[in-house]
């Protein structure tokens, strides 16, 4: 790592950084432990998108960019980073290149990869800082238990809908006190299913500019030792109604990690402990129940073979796209559960599978049916193998 002493700066870089340079509390100083500084981005997704730009901006030394993904048209109505050239290509690639060409002083890493406790602690170890931005938890606690075994900061904040938080785990002060971390806060994930990711429940486009704009501020203060960093507390934002607020960050003395009895010492099975699979996809399949292929539907409907077909998403979401189910929302089931065939197969379809995989094993465990069948994949799949002028939401 290079030392703050040694670093220097060029004529383009004073000019470029001097609105910093001016601030009496961060001044050249501020700007040297930036430049020192080695940040580890986990996404380059909404969060990551403004985090990147940002973070190149203010002259971050070295920044890393983890992610496995190439971007998808879905993807530009939040993530500013890429634009329509960008659509099948490689995300750590394309965000490359354009952070490189917003600040040519600073050096990119690109990871293209899936963080997985493989290779996580192997990535990690070479940075000062690691900033989360993935949706879904058993990335979110792999980067936690990753960061307190290797003693790094985790820049923490997710996102939905109108919602997001903020905050800064497994960071030490000037007193040399380590604050909480991930696990303090959520001893552990929700019960699968219960809390939708992005692509599920949806993200207002404006909010992951705010909160990933909050997440680098957070890194920079981290990094320049600057300002008063989000440990110990929670930012909390609501679009909705324009509501902030901030709670505590308690240390939970029964933590596996830091607690007064630890009793993990290595990175774990983080899809296993989660109880979801961490599919590379946005949208995550089930199989408890029985399946059809979009592919098969369409040959019943070829065919003729009579089948009831039901939808249970939204209205909202029917109207965006829809394969000419009959609409029973997933809230609604039990109450029109008469108008559910009992004489001939029955297939329930949402917009990936989950929900309607929900709604099956519901059905078939309180209610004895045995003939329901889930579309696997549901609308995205059903617009990517069998109609490709059906719109993807």
């Amino acid at each position: 790592m290079i030392k703050e002493k040694e670093i220097t700066f060029s004529k383009a870089e004073i000019e470029r950084y001097s609105r910093h340079l001016i601030i009496p509390s961060f001044n050249i100083e501020g700007q040297k432990k930036l430049k020192a500084a080695r940040v580890l981005v986990v996404g380059g997704g909404g969060l990551g998108s403004p985090m990147l730009q940002y973070l190149a901006a203010a002259g971050v030394g070295t920044i890393g960019i983890v992610d496995y993904d190439t971007v998808d048209d879905s993807n530009l109505q939040r993530q500013i980073l890429y634009g329509v050239e960008s659509i099948g290509k490689l995300k750590v690639e394309e965000a490359k290149k354009r952070i490189e060409s917003l600040n040519p002083h600073i050096k990119i890493n690109t990871y293209n990869t899936l963080l997985s406790s493989d290779n996580a602690l192997d990535i990690i170890k070479d940075y000062d800082i690691v900033a989360d931005g993935t949706d879904n938890f058993p990335t979110r606690y792999l980067v936690n238990d990753a960061c307190v075994l290797l003693g790094k900061v985790n820049v923490y904040a997710s996102i939905f809908q109108f919602e997001g938080q903020v905050s800064v785990f497994n960071y030490t002060d000037k007193e040399g006190v380590t604050g909480p971390n991930y696990r303090d806060l959520f001893p552990s994930p929700p019960p699968p299913g219960l809390v939708p990711s992005c692509a599920e429940g949806g993200v207002i486009g404006v909010l992951p500019g705010i909160i990933g704009s909050v997440q680098a501020l957070e890194v920079i203060k981290v990094a320049s030792g600057v300002g008063t960093p989000l440990s110990g507390r929670l930012f909390l934002f609501d679009a909705f109604d324009f509501s902030t607020r901030i709670l505590k960050v308690h240390k939970d003395e029964n933590n596996p990690l830091t607690g007064e009895n630890p009793t993990q010492t290595e990175l774990i099975d983080y899809v296993q402990f989660c109880g979801v699979p961490h599919e590379e996809k946005e949208y995550v399949e089930e199989t408890e129940v029985k399946e059809i292929s979009v592919q098969e539907l369409q040959n019943w409907r070829k065919e003729g073979k009579e089948f009831q077909l039901i939808d249970v998403r939204e209205p909202y979401e029917y109207e965006i796209v829809n394969i000419e189910g009959e609409l029973i929302p997933q809230g609604e089931i039990i109450a029109q559960i008469d108008a559910i065939r009992t004489d001939i197969p029955v297939i329930v379809h949402c917009r990936s599978g989950v929900r309607s995989a929900k709604v099956i094993r519901e059905l078939e465990e309180k209610y004895g049916f045995r003939h329901l069948l889930n579309l696997k994949g549901g609308v995205l799949a059903y617009a990517q193998e069998i109609d490709q002028t059906l719109p993807t939401y």
